[in-house]
């Protein structure tokens, strides 16, 4: 009896020790953690759309590109990993990360508090802001009150869905993809439509499209890099790279390559 108690215990404590050995290796809640998968697999997995130029999109080669691309690769650069890309429609892309399909969404994800309440953000790292678009022959919409009474076209989960749903009257059609209400704006099925300043005036100069921005911004966008709660390490280490890339001039690098111009600030 002795000995079979002896061997009983020396048994639970091997198991107790193995089990502190693997809790290292885990995050608070008995899971790996996102920053413990990215080292390991040596590869940082990065969830978009996939068709927003110039943020991330297929370029002529069949390869993704954009400014979101490139953010991604020198992040994954500076973190000792490589990038791979996870094309994700945009109302899919939360509940993606949260399953572990990719380790991070760095695809143009305003910061609110509504999604702050399912996932973590990084600091900003595009300062940006809405505008009302028409064709170019329309003159009569060029502020916010303007759109009551008048089709306009947003992406539905987005915050040009809230902006255009704060003025009463107008009749608000949500679309998941900005290829198709840019479409229907242009072949007047909308009069209007709302979105980021930025990818507007990149497509209407490199597609040459009928259409024009007619307002000033609408609303300030703060677009973060979402992450999965319970990730604060990873958070962490990402905002030290991205701060890192910003005061070595790397990040105004890319800035200006897509865009042209100096970064917005805060």
């Amino acid at each position: 009896m002795k000995k079979g108690l002896l061997f009983t215990i020396i048994g639970l404590l091997i198991i107790g020790v193995l089990s502190a050995c693997s809790g290292k290796e885990a995050s608070g809640n008995g899971k790996t953690s996102v920053l413990d998968r990215v080292e390991k697999s040596k590869v940082l997995k990065v969830g978009f759309e996939g068709t927003y130029p110039p943020f991330n999109f297929l370029n002529d080669d069949q390869k993704y590109d954009g400014f979101d691309v490139d953010i991604s690769n020198e992040i994954a650069k500076r973190l000792g990993v490589k990038t791979e890309f996870v094309a994700t429609k945009w109302d899919s892309l939360l509940g993606g990360l949260k399953s572990d399909k990719f380790d991070i969404i760095i695809g143009q994800m305003s910061v609110t508090e509504e999604r702050k309440k399912s996932v973590d953000f990084t600091n900003p790292y595009v300062v940006t802001g809405s505008v009302l678009v028409t064709r170019k022959d329309t003159n009569n919409i060029t502020k916010l009150e303007d759109i009551k009474g008048k089709n306009v076209g947003v992406g539905g989960g987005t915050t040009f869905e809230e902006v255009a749903k704060s003025v009463d009257g107008a009749n608000v059609k949500l679309y998941k993809s900005v290829n198709d209400y840019i479409a229907d704006l242009a072949n007047k099925r909308l009069d209007v439509i709302i979105n980021d300043q930025l990818l507007m005036s990149y497509n209407i100069k490199e597609k040459n499209l009928p259409i024009k921005i007619t307002s000033d911004i609408l609303n300030k966008d703060e677009i973060g890099m979402a992450v999965k709660k319970e990730n604060g390490d990873f958070v962490e280490k990402v905002n030290t790279t991205l701060a890192d890339m910003k005061k070595d001039g790397t990040y105004n690098q890319i800035y200006k390559k897509w865009f042209g111009t100096e970064p917005l600030e805060k």
